[in-house]
């Protein structure tokens, strides 16, 4: 199946069913593609708010996991780490629960309580030894260097 908006969203409901299944959905969950990153896996945010209602959440995945190269756990293990953010308050209406988002491992532990032990550790092995390579090949830096040109100002005291 390819890697399109509709196989993004089934992720999502999968991870939700499958690991948070206790966590009421409070409000509307988008998931989306979000442009091509080197660093940044994944990321939630608040949407706009609707009268009456609480803003939808919107989940951000880097577009290269559209590629089938990228395994499909890298995929839901960081689903599942936006899913956690969602359940900690940041960016939800539920009850914020630390004051920062990443406070002390809470993600890690949230997801390992939640018997994605496994699935972390193929993550971060898969990262560790194959991303820089497949960024290499997939985002080779095309950067040029720019040359800055300043006029030269003259000031003549009299």
């Amino acid at each position: 199946m390819a890697r399109d908006d509709k196989w993004l969203f089934a992720k999502l409901d999968e991870v939700w069913d499958a690991i948070f299944p206790d966590i009421y959905q409070e409000n509307d969950v988008r998931i989306v593609w979000g442009r091509k990153a080197r660093r940044r896996l994944g990321s939630i945010k608040a949407g706009e708010k609707k009268k009456n209602e609480h803003a939808e959440t919107i989940i951000t995945i880097n577009s290269l996991f559209k590629d089938e190269k990228i395994p499909e756990y890298v995929v839901i293990g960081t689903i599942a780490h936006e899913l956690a953010h969602y359940v900690h308050g940041f960016h939800s209406p539920l009850t914020r629960k630390f004051d920062t988002p990443h406070a002390g491992g809470v993600v890690n532990r949230e997801l390992k309580n939640r018997g994605l032990e496994k699935i972390l550790r193929m993550q971060k092995k898969w990262l560790k030894e194959n991303w820089e390579t497949y960024l290499q090949d997939s985002m080779p830096n095309v950067r040029k260097r720019r040359i800055r040109r300043r006029k030269r100002i003259v000031i003549k005291w009299i």
